[in-house]
């Protein structure tokens, strides 16, 4: 395929053959673009340099030392049961953690107050990784009280979807903390195949969010919706979150983070969440 693009100079062709194609001017000012010249100038404006990988990117990002699994979930409950839904959850999250036959813990649950409304988020840990989700569903099916709480909190919602996340390697494990915070959830739903750039950028970008003790948590999914990224911060108020957030952008190195992981991104969503009383994360 032979691209033509003119100018005031004269006129420029484009060749492409074999998916590679490299810089080279000529007298008649035209240009031969090649993928395979990583060093040629224009690559260098554009494309930001990831190293090949031949792994799948769950194994390259998430953390080596741990075998955590988690998962999220997503409930939107009937306006008027949210108080009750709230109690009921509470007080079973309570009886699993006491109960160390369980291999899962809550690591924090909260209402959404910007964002979708009368919704509840959930996120569990499972210390043992797929095994441990496993033994810890087949306990809960033989659980007469447990199955009597589901039937019971069906009443209470109108939908409900989860999904199996891993954690990034770079980013903070969630450890419960004394409130009063807020928490905002910050959603990426990336292009298929840039996930891996999406962590060589953050690797180097979440340094520039530690000083105020903001960075909760950071995930990808593994099962559910595919190629997305969940970051989880914690602020004082909104007030501190907009102070927080433009901070960042007064330190050297943000903007470049910003600039290469956009192009990444088919959408994003913000929620501002409270927590529960029951919520480790406060």
């Amino acid at each position: 395929v032979t691209l033509f693009i003119h100018s005031r100079v004269g006129e420029k062709k484009l060749y492409a053959k074999d998916t590679s194609y490299s810089i080279q001017p000529t007298r008649s000012y035209s240009m031969r673009f090649t993928e395979s010249s990583d060093k040629g100038w224009f690559r260098s404006l554009f494309v930001h340099k990831v190293d090949a990988r031949k792994d799948a990117h769950s194994n390259l990002l998430s953390k080596k030392e741990t075998s955590n699994l988690y998962k999220i979930q997503f409930h939107n409950v009937k306006p008027e049961c949210l108080e009750a839904y709230n109690s009921l959850e509470a007080e079973v999250q309570k009886r699993l953690h006491q109960d160390q036959d369980y291999p899962c813990e809550v690591v924090g649950s909260w209402n959404t107050w910007y964002g979708e409304q009368d919704q509840a988020v959930h996120l569990w840990r499972y210390r043992g990784g797929y095994p441990a989700l496993t033994e810890c569903l087949k306990k809960l099916n033989d659980n007469q009280e447990y199955l009597a709480f589901r039937r019971e909190r069906a009443k209470m919602l109108i939908s409900r979807r989860n999904q199996l996340l891993l954690e990034f390697s770079f980013w903070n494990e969630p450890l419960p903390r004394p409130g009063p915070n807020l928490y905002e959830m910050r959603t990426y739903c990336l292009k298929p195949g840039t996930m891996i750039e999406w962590g060589n950028h953050w690797a180097r970008a979440i340094r520039y969010r530690q000083k105020n003790n903001e960075a909760v948590g950071g995930f990808f999914s593994q099962i559910g919706d595919l190629y997305v990224v969940h970051h989880l911060w914690a602020y004082e108020s909104l007030q501190s979150r907009q102070e927080t957030r433009n901070a960042a952008w007064l330190k050297e190195g943000w903007d470049v983070n910003v600039y290469y992981t956009v192009p990444l991104i088919r959408s994003m969503e913000s929620r501002i969440m409270i927590p529960t009383s029951s919520s480790p994360l406060q």
